[in-house]
């Protein structure tokens, strides 16, 4: 092993803690995933992935091949075997919105145990999205009471927020746009900053509390963007204004930049709307009132079945309606469905006694799960074969190819589309939910 590589642990083969280290691996450290799953861990070491993110599939076999990387049951073994953990286990939100910590609390725990053994410096890094005073108040306490043990002098704590878009993950991790090392100290910190030593990244250092937060601001402010992007779109459709034109215009501002402003049905996924809600508890613990937060995410929920109102508009009653939903994963090129607006959309079209018929390339049998009772079918033509109306939801590359004469199968063509991917010169009529 070259001087600069570094053998590491990542709890955790979720989508961040596979992403991060398959990615590790593939800049030249040895890694060690660990998971409690026997038969997810199996499967990731037969080279196939248990998350659908392309790259990852073909990255993970070449980093098997090339003995860098080994998924594990063992989180003893990992630990001993490694020089830092990454902890990388799921944040979920109660009904609240207040962050659940059981699983950080867990692994905080067992890491501690191991430490308490284990004579060789070790860094704990906490991957997960965590809201400020997390790592200090719930993973160093935690480690430091299994160790016995004391932070900053036994062992090395750090916070490294991830900042990876789904469809685009291993890009991202590969070449990210900056890398942000909150720690306790600054050897913990120098140790994690020689892990990143061979990205092309600026590399801000910070204590923890900060890199935490930084991870939670950046996702409010493009939830807010988008946000605001949809109530300017939803006063331009009564004014009948291209909003696509407007935020055009206001994208060409150096200040704003074009990124996260194309209106649509809402924000959805495993970040947006758990970090604002996880956000807005966290401020409300600490006396303040999160106006803008709230509204942000107020307007997000309400934006995502303005489709089925439209809808409504247009054909009356929805009871006993064909309705064709094209589109299901909260965004292409992942199957990953949750918060998706199609979720709130079938659960209205549904509660309204419409019947739904769907198809997505990757999510239907996640949504499945949701929603057994509708109808799957294995292409968008089928989908919109005798439909009285269609609504399109997910921006997939293949809807973008639909044609006039693709729609001529439908029994009444209404089309609303949820995300301007239809092109004009290709299909005649249609209708946009902000333009």
């Amino acid at each position: 092993m070259q001087d600069d590589e570094m053998k590491i642990s990542i709890i955790g083969t979720g989508y961040v803690g596979l992403t991060t280290g398959v990615g590790f691996a593939v800049k030249g450290n040895d890694v060690l995933c660990v998971d409690i799953d026997a038969a997810k861990v199996e499967t990731i070491n037969s080279g196939v992935s248990p998350i659908y993110e392309p790259l990852l599939d073909d990255y993970l076999k070449k980093v098997l091949k090339q003995k860098k990387f080994r998924a594990t049951i063992d989180l003893s073994d990992a630990v001993n075997r490694s020089e830092a953990s990454f902890i990388s286990v799921g944040t979920p939100s109660g009904k609240d919105g207040k962050i659940d910590l059981r699983f950080i609390e867990e692994v905080s725990k067992q890491i501690g145990q191991v430490l308490k053994d284990k004579k060789d410096y070790h860094v704990v890094v906490v991957k997960s999205t965590v809201v400020p005073e997390t790592t200090e108040k719930v993973v160093v306490e935690n480690v430091e009471s299994a160790s016995c043990k004391k932070a900053g002098e036994d062992f090395g704590v750090c916070m490294n927020p991830e900042f990876l878009r789904e469809g685009k993950a291993m890009e991202d991790f590969l070449t990210p746009d900056r890398i942000v090392i909150g720690s306790i100290d600054k050897r913990s910190g120098d140790v994690i900053e020689k892990l990143y030593s061979n990205f092309k990244a600026s590399i801000l250092r910070t204590d923890v509390k900060t890199a935490e937060m930084i991870k939670y601001a950046s996702n409010a402010f493009l939830a807010t963007k988008i946000s605001f992007t949809n109530e300017i779109g939803n006063i331009c459709k009564r004014l009948c204004i291209d909003v696509n034109e407007v935020m055009k215009g206001v994208g060409m501002d150096s200040r704003i930049s074009p990124h996260f402003l194309n209106a649509g049905c809402g924000y959805g996924g495993s970040c947006f709307p758990k970090d604002v809600e996880a956000l807005i508890w966290k401020a409300k613990e600490t006396g303040y009132e999160p106006r803008l937060l709230d509204e942000v995410h107020e307007l997000n929920n309400r934006q995502k079945v303005v489709l089925v109102d439209q809808l409504e508009k247009r054909i009356g009653k929805l009871k006993g309606k064909n309705i064709c939903l094209l589109g299901l994963a909260f965004k292409p090129d992942s199957d990953d469905i949750r918060e998706a607006s199609s979720i709130s959309i079938i659960s209205k079209l549904i509660e309204k006694g419409a019947k739904v018929k769907a198809y997505d390339p990757k999510a239907m049998e996640n949504m499945e799960k949701l929603f057994p009772n509708i109808q799957y079918v294995s292409n968008a033509k089928e989908a919109l074969a005798g439909s009285d109306a269609c609504l399109i939801v997910t921006e997939w590359d293949e809807f973008r190819k639909l044609e006039d004469k693709d729609f001529d199968a439908m029994r009444n063509r209404i089309i609303i589309e949820g995300r301007r991917i239809l092109d004009k010169a290709k299909v005649s009529k249609f209708d946009g939910i902000c333009w």
